[in-house]
């Protein structure tokens, strides 16, 4: 059994797979950064000083119903 799994991992597929999750969840920290520390900064300036940290839009209300004053009340409550 322990050589069939050798035989699997040795095909290079899986190697190539886990390789690219891996660059995949790097990228996406990447560009995350990039959108709340540089680009969101940039245009909340641009258009007026808005500080896009606590702006949240609620799609379903949670087990308390909204409006919610902060992003943390909306979480708490269960709201998506």
């Amino acid at each position: 059994m322990l050589n069939e799994f050798k035989q699997f991992i040795q095909r290079g597929n899986v190697v190539d797979m886990a390789v690219g999750i891996i660059i995949g969840a790097a990228f996406a920290s990447v560009i995350s950064t990039l959108v709340d520390e540089v680009l969101m900064p940039v245009i909340g300036l641009l258009i007026g000083g808005i500080d896009f940290s606590n702006l949240f839009l609620t799609l379903k209300d949670g087990d308390v119903a909204g409006p919610y004053a902060t992003l943390e009340a909306a979480k708490n409550a269960g709201a998506v």
